[in-house]
C-alpha cells in the first residue's frame, strides 16, 4: 500500500475545519440588540434593567477597558424551527481562546436570574430542546470589557493594568447575537472527527491503530456531502462508529477526570472582577451539570463561594443542588489558594481553618484534601498543617514547571519538617486546564513516573486562570475517551475517589522529604515589597490583637471579645495571601488596592488592641510584649526617650527603667556596647563587626554592601529572577553623608544617605542598643529604578555547610554548595523572619521585618578561609504586569545578629516583628500563658471560635530538636485538651493545677484548648 497519510491528513483537516465545523449551526436569525454603558463601576441588575438603552448594531465597537456594557437582546424563534434544538449564540468580539483574560458576559433573564455566561469557548445559551416555534426570547447581558493585559506577552509593559491609566478607547467589536439551530448530528460528528484526528497524530508511525484511523477518516470524507453536510452527517457518523467502539487495552492508563475552573482571586483583573467571574463560571458549571449527569466539578477557595452566596443567590442555590447531587465537590479546604511559601505559620493554619469551616457550615461537607494546583512552590510545613486540619491528601501540578530538574514522582508520600507524611499527587497531564486533547492524553501517559507501580492519575479539566471551566465539548471528548483503543481511559469521578483508589493501589509510594521548591518564579519572594510588608505587618498585628483581647476578656469585666471583627480582618488578610497577590505578580490595580486594605486592617487592629488594653484600666504607662520570649531591651517612650526595660513574654510591665548591662559608646564611626563593636568605613559599609563575647571578627568583607543588579529575566518579569542577574551590578560605595545621630548611653546610631541611579535615594540608620548583639539597619528608600534589584550583602567569616531559613512553625535547611543541579537551581530562596548560618560553635543570623527573598553563597578566600555570604533581596523594579511596580517609598528594617544560635534567631525574629508597645494601663494581669522549656514557642493565643470562652493556645517546637517544658496559665485552669487546628478534641491533656506539661517532637505543632475556671 502506498503511503498517503499526508494527503489524507490534510484532506481531513480541511474538510473538518472548513465544512463540518461551520455547519454545526444550521440556521440563524439575529436578535434585536440595544445597549447601555454603565458609568464607572459595575451596577446591580435592578439599576441596569431600568437604564435607558439605545439601538446597537453588529460590528460596532464597544467597551472601554474595565468597563461594563449591558445589552438588551430580543428575538423570536421562527415557527419553522419547531422540533429543533435552538440556542442563542453571542460573540462579543472575542479574541483568541483564553476565556478569562478578555471580554466575557453573564446572561440574565429579564427577572434578573442568571442563566449562563458567554466567553470565547462557550458562546451559546440554551433556548429550547425541542423548540415549539414562536417563542419570545429576551435577555439582559452584563458584558465586561476586560483588557487582555498580556496581549503582547509577559515582557511588554502596558498601562491597561489599572483603570486609572487604561484609557477609554473601546477594545472590542461586537460580532454576533443570534438565535440559531444546533444540528446535533453535525455537532457530534465534529467531536468524533476531532477525537480521532488527535489520537491519530499521537500514535506511533508504525502503529496499526494509527493506520486504521487514518483510512477510516479518508473513507468517511467520501461520504460527506459538501453541499449537504447536515444531511450526510448521520451516515458519516455511522461509518465511524466501529472505529470509536474499539475498547482500550486492558493495561491502559486511567485518567480520573475532575472538572475544574481555576479562578485566580485576583491577577490580571481586580478583586471586583473576580466576584463577577465566579458568577459567570459557576453559572456555566451548574448548567453543564444539568446536561451531563456523570459530570463532577471540583472547586476550591471558600472566599469565592462566599462572594457568590452574598451577591448571586440564584447561582448559590444551583451550587447547593449540585453539591447535594454529588456533581459539585468542594475541595481544598482553604480560604483561598494561597501562596505556598510566604504566609506565616498561623496564617496558613487559619487558611485551612476558615476554608474547612465554610464548607462544613454551608454544605455539611468536610473536605479531605489540599488543592493547590498553581502556587509557586510549597513549604515543608504543609504536610503537618494539612493533617492537623483533617486532610488526607495534597494535590498540585506546578512543580512540573521546573526549569532545571524534572521532579521524579507523580504519586508519592510528602514528608514535612516534623516527619508528618501526606499522600500527594502531581497530575502528569501537566496542566490544571485540560481538555482531553490527544496531545494531553499522550503526555499524561508518557510523563507518568509511576508506571509499573500504579496505573492511574488525576486530570483536572476545564478552562481556567480567569475561569471559564469545563465545556460540553470537553465532556463529549471524555465520553468518547472512556474506553477507546490507542488512548488512556477517562473516568470522571470525585477527587476523593481518585485518591482512595490511588492510595489503595500504591500504598508504598516513594517518599519526598522537605520543601517542594519550584525552579521558577523566584522573584515572587521580593516583587511588590509594600504588599509583602502589609501582609507581614497584618499577621503580627492579628497576633497582638488576639492576645490582648484574650487578656481583656479574662481580666476586664464587661469586655466582649471581638470575634466577628477579628474573623472579618483575618479573612481580609487571608484573601490577600492569594498566590498572585502576595507574590506580587498582579496588575497595578490589585496591588494599589491591597496596600489600601492593609492600611485599613492595620488601623482597625491597632484600634482593637488599644481598646483591649484600655479595658484593663487607665493608669500609668506600661510596656506590652506580644512576643513569646521575655524581653530586656530599649523601648521609646511616647516622647521618644529611650528606656531599657524588662517585660515578660505575652505580658506587660511598668515603664520603669532597668539597669542595662553596659552603656553604648560612640567614637567616630564606631558603635560599641560591650557585646559587639561595629566599625563603619568611609564608604558607609561596615568594615568590622567584632563579637566581644567570643573575641571574633564576624565579617570577611564589607558588610551591608548594597548592590544594584541589572534584573531583566528572560520572561515573566514580576515572577522571575534569572541567574544572570549576578553578572552585572553596581556597588553603592559613594554616600552623600555619614552622620552620627545618637551617641548613647542606650542607643548609638549612624545615618548613611546615598543617592544613585535614576533619582533614587536610600537613607539607612545603623543602630546598636544597650544589652543587645543585634545591629539594626532601619531603611528608608525612595526608589525610582527600573529592571533592577537591590540586595544587601553580608559576607561572614564562616564555613557554613548549609543555611537555615525560617518557615512556618520551624525552619528548613538548604545546602550552601552547588554539587548538583538541584542545589544550583536554588540560587534564590525564601525565608520568613530570619536566615541563620553557622559552623560548629558559632553562628550568625540575618533578621528582617518584611522581605522574604535571599541567596546564600560560599567562596574560599586566598588565605584559605571560607566566606559565606547572605544576600537579602530588598526591592525590585519589574515592569510587567505592573509597569510601576515597587516605585516610590519603602520603609523597613533588617538586622545582623552575631554569635546567634537558632534559638537566638527565633527570639530576635519575633522581637523585630513584634516591637514592644507602650500604653497607659492600670491593669497588671498575669500573662495569659507562660512557658518553660527551651524550644517551646507560643504562636497564637485566642479565645475559642465557638464562643465558649475557652482559651486556645497554639505552640510549636522551634529549634528542630525535642522539647520538654511546661505551659502555665495566668487564670484558673479547669481542664485542657489537645485539639486539631479546627479546635476539635484529639486527646485529653495532662494538667497539674495551672500547669500543662508539654513534650514536643522536632517542629511539632500543638493546639491546646484550655477551659477557664470560674
Amino acid at each position: 500500500m502506498h503511503d498517503e497519510r499526508r494527503r489524507i491528513e490534510e484532506r481531513v483537516a480541511r474538510l473538518h475545519d472548513q465544512r463540518i465545523k461551520p455547519a454545526i449551526y444550521a440556521a440563524s436569525v439575529p436578535f434585536e440588540v440595544a445597549a447601555w454603558q454603565a458609568p464607572g463601576e459595575p451596577v446591580p441588575f435592578e439599576e441596569a434593567a431600568a437604564a435607558p438603552y439605545t439601538p446597537f448594531a453588529p460590528h460596532t465597537p464597544w467597551g472601554p477597558p474595565w468597563g461594563t456594557t449591558w445589552f438588551r437582546m430580543r428575538g423570536r424563534v421562527p415557527a419553522a424551527w419547531a422540533g429543533e434544538r435552538v440556542e442563542s449564540v453571542i460573540d462579543l468580539g472575542f479574541v483568541g481562546d483564553w476565556p478569562g483574560n478578555q471580554a466575557e458576559a453573564l446572561v440574565h433573564r429579564t427577572d434578573g436570574t442568571p442563566l449562563k455566561a458567554v466567553n470565547p469557548l462557550n458562546q451559546y445559551v440554551p433556548v429550547a430542546r425541542p423548540a415549539a416555534g414562536g417563542e419570545t426570547v429576551e435577555y439582559l447581558v452584563e458584558a465586561a470589557s476586560n483588557p487582555d493585559v498580556l496581549a503582547n506577552g509577559f515582557a511588554a509593559p502596558t498601562p491597561l493594568g489599572d483603570v486609572r491609566t487604561a484609557g477609554d478607547r473601546p477594545l472590542y467589536t461586537f460580532r454576533r447575537a443570534d438565535l440559531a439551530v444546533l444540528d446535533e448530528q453535525v455537532f457530534h460528528l465534529d467531536l468524533d472527527v476531532q477525537v480521532l484526528r488527535e489520537l491519530m497524530r499521537e500514535l506511533g508511525e508504525h502503529d496499526p491503530r494509527r493506520h486504521e484511523i487514518t483510512h477510516a477518516l479518508d473513507r468517511v470524507m467520501d461520504l460527506l456531502d459538501l453541499d449537504d453536510v447536515s444531511g450526510s452527517a448521520p451516515a458519516v457518523r455511522e461509518c465511524l462508529r466501529p472505529v470509536l467502539a474499539k475498547p482500550a487495552h486492558a493495561s491502559a492508563h486511567v485518567l480520573s477526570g475532575v472538572g475544574h475552573a481555576h479562578i485566580d482571586s485576583a491577577w490580571l483583573w481586580p478583586i471586583r472582577e473576580t466576584k463577577r467571574k465566579t458568577s459567570r463560571t459557576f453559572s456555566n458549571v451548574t448548567a453543564l451539570a444539568d446536561e451531563y449527569e456523570e459530570f463532577v466539578f471540583a472547586c476550591s477557595q471558600a472566599q469565592q463561594y462566599e462572594w457568590v452566596r452574598d451577591n448571586y443567590p440564584h447561582v448559590w442555590e444551583r451550587i447547593e443542588k449540585s453539591v447535594q447531587k454529588g456533581q459539585w465537590a468542594p475541595v481544598g479546604g482553604m480560604w483561598v489558594e494561597a501562596d505556598g511559601n510566604l504566609p506565616g505559620g498561623e496564617a496558613l493554619a487559619r487558611q485551612l481553618v476558615h476554608g474547612k469551616r465554610f464548607f462544613m457550615d454551608h454544605f455539611g461537607i468536610e473536605t479531605k484534601g489540599v488543592w493547590l494546583p498553581d502556587s509557586f512552590g510549597y513549604t515543608a510545613a504543609y504536610p503537618q498543617l494539612a493533617k492537623l486540619a483533617g486532610n488526607d491528601w495534597f494535590l498540585t501540578q506546578k512543580i512540573s514547571w521546573n526549569q532545571t530538574n524534572t521532579f521524579p514522582h507523580h504519586t508519592f508520600w510528602w514528608e514535612g519538617i516534623d516527619g508528618t507524611r501526606i499522600f500527594t499527587h502531581f497530575p502528569p497531564i501537566d496542566t490544571y486546564n485540560a481538555r482531553f486533547s490527544g496531545e494531553e492524553m499522550s503526555r499524561a501517559v508518557r510523563n507518568y513516573a509511576e508506571k509499573g507501580g500504579a496505573t492511574r492519575s488525576l486530570a483536572p479539566f476545564g478552562w481556567g486562570d480567569g475561569g471559564g471551566g469545563p465545556t460540553r465539548e470537553i465532556m463529549e471528548r471524555a465520553r468518547r475517551l472512556k474506553d477507546l483503543e490507542g488512548s488512556a481511559k477517562v473516568e470522571i469521578e470525585h477527587p476523593d475517589a481518585f485518591f482512595a483508589k490511588a492510595r489503595a493501589e500504591y500504598p508504598n509510594a516513594p517518599v519526598w522529604v522537605g520543601e517542594l521548591y519550584l525552579e521558577l518564579h523566584r522573584a515572587t519572594y521580593t516583587t511588590q515589597a509594600r504588599t509583602k510588608q502589609g501582609n507581614r505587618r497584618s499577621e503580627h498585628l492579628l497576633r497582638e490583637a488576639e492576645l490582648w483581647a484574650t487578656t481583656a476578656a479574662l481580666h476586664a469585666p464587661g469586655y466582649a471579645y471581638p470575634h466577628e471583627k477579628l474573623d472579618r480582618l483575618w479573612k481580609t488578610v487571608l484573601l490577600h495571601q492569594f498566590h498572585d497577590i502576595l507574590p506580587g505578580s498582579s496588575i497595578a490595580w490589585v496591588h494599589r488596592e491591597a496596600e489600601a486594605e492593609y492600611a485599613r486592617v492595620a488601623a482597625e487592629l491597632t484600634a482593637l488592641t488599644g481598646e483591649a488594653i484600655t479595658a484593663l484600666g487607665a493608669g500609668a504607662p506600661r510596656v506590652f510584649n506580644t512576643g513569646p520570649r521575655d524581653r530586656a531591651e530599649v523601648v521609646r517612650t511616647p516622647e521618644g526617650a529611650p528606656v531599657y526595660v524588662r517585660v515578660p513574654a505575652n505580658g506587660s510591665a511598668p515603664l520603669t527603667p532597668a539597669e542595662p548591662p553596659q552603656a553604648v559608646t560612640v567614637g567616630g564611626h564606631t558603635l560599641e556596647n560591650g557585646i559587639v563593636r561595629v566599625r563603619m568605613a568611609e564608604d558607609g559599609t561596615l568594615s568590622s563587626v567584632f563579637d566581644l563575647r567570643s573575641a571574633r571578627e564576624v565579617l570577611a568583607g564589607p558588610g551591608n554592601l548594597l548592590r544594584l543588579h541589572t534584573d531583566l529575566p528572560n520572561c515573566w518579569d514580576a515572577w522571575d529572577i534569572d541567574k544572570h542577574y549576578r553578572n552585572r551590578y553596581t556597588d553603592l560605595l559613594e554616600p552623600d553623608s555619614v552622620t552620627v545621630v545618637e551617641e548613647g548611653p542606650l542607643v548609638g546610631a549612624i545615618r548613611v544617605v546615598r543617592s544613585f541611579g535614576k533619582g533614587s535615594r536610600i537613607t539607612q540608620t545603623i543602630t546598636v542598643r544597650a544589652g543587645s548583639a543585634r545591629v539594626d539597619f532601619e531603611t528608608d528608600i525612595d526608589w525610582h529604578e527600573t529592571e533592577k534589584i537591590l540586595k544587601a550583602g553580608f559576607p561572614v567569616d564562616l564555613r557554613a555547610p548549609h543555611s537555615c531559613a525560617e518557615i512556618q512553625f520551624g525552619h528548613v535547611q538548604r545546602p550552601t554548595h552547588t554539587n548538583t543541579t538541584w542545589e544550583a537551581a536554588r540560587f534564590e530562596v525564601s525565608g520568613h523572619r530570619w536566615v541563620h548560618i553557622a559552623e560548629p560553635g558559632y553562628g550568625v543570623a540575618v533578621i528582617n521585618d518584611s522581605t522574604y527573598g535571599h541567596d546564600v553563597t560560599r567562596t574560599v578566600r586566598e588565605d584559605g578561609g571560607t566566606t559565606t555570604r547572605v544576600g537579602l533581596s530588598l526591592v525590585r523594579a519589574p515592569r510587567v504586569p505592573d509597569p510601576e511596580a515597587d516605585q516610590g517609598r519603602h520603609r523597613f528594617t533588617y538586622a545582623l545578629l552575631p554569635g546567634a544560635s537558632i534559638e537566638d534567631a527565633v527570639a530576635e525574629g519575633y522581637a523585630l516583628n513584634l516591637p514592644l508597645r507602650v500604653a497607659d494601663s492600670a491593669g497588671e494581669p498575669e500573662p495569659v500563658v507562660s512557658t518553660e522549656g527551651a524550644g517551646v514557642t507560643v504562636e497564637a493565643i485566642k479565645l475559642a471560635d465557638d464562643g465558649s470562652g475557652d482559651v486556645v493556645v497554639r505552640l510549636y517546637e522551634s529549634r528542630g530538636g525535642r522539647a520538654g517544658g511546661v505551659l502555665r496559665t495566668g487564670f484558673p485552669l479547669a481542664g485542657a485538651e489537645v485539639t486539631d487546628l479546627l479546635e476539635r478534641p484529639l486527646a485529653p491533656a495532662q494538667t497539674d493545677g495551672n500547669a500543662v506539661p508539654v513534650t514536643l517532637r522536632p517542629f511539632e505543632v500543638r493546639t491546646l484548648r484550655l477551659a477557664v475556671g470560674r
